[in-house]
């Protein structure tokens, strides 16, 4: 077994995870984890499945069958595991343009690795505005101060709260 990771974008409709765990199954996977949601009308997702080596292109083969899926796929070879803590960062601001490029950046210059990226923006009718929120998963080298990576994170925006907890 050997892990690939897929991932599938098409027009939004019931049955579409299933169809895709089907696939996995009948091709000797196991379905390892999975991140699917609903944008703008569409389905959008990521798989990692281990799956016998000779079974990698014909499962890709299979799953571009299915009718108005677009797959792609990479065959991945073991990794080893990071021995730098993780840490998990939630961000909470007024919306605009560039404000996950500017958090970005932030994480980028400390050299956190991101592990999870997921963000909204949600109405805020009190506030007359978008809210921006994120939730982000990072590994974060033994030599990082974390206070420090706060305080870059705030200086973003005078708006921005930011919330870091280590993970656990």
């Amino acid at each position: 077994m050997k892990p690939v990771i897929f991932t599938i974008i098409g027009k939004d409709r019931p049955g579409l995870v299933d169809a895709v765990a089907k696939k996995v199954y009948e091709y000797g996977g196991n379905w390892q984890g999975s991140s699917f949601a609903h944008m703008a009308g569409q389905f959008a997702g990521f798989v990692e499945a281990q799956v016998p080596s000779d079974k990698h292109q014909d499962l890709i083969d299979a799953l571009n069958t299915l009718d108005g899926l677009l797959v792609h796929s990479q065959s991945v070879s073991e990794s080893a595991l990071s021995d730098a803590d993780e840490l998990t960062i939630e961000v909470m601001g007024n919306d605009r343009p560039g404000i996950v490029q500017e958090l970005t950046n932030v994480l980028n210059r400390f050299e956190l690795n991101i592990i999870h990226f997921n963000s909204t923006c949600e109405s805020a009718p009190n506030w007359g505005s978008e809210m921006f929120k994120a939730r982000v998963r990072v590994a974060i080298p033994a030599n990082v101060d974390r206070d420090d990576v706060k305080d870059a994170l705030e200086a973003v925006a005078n708006d921005l709260v930011v919330d870091i907890t280590t993970t656990v």
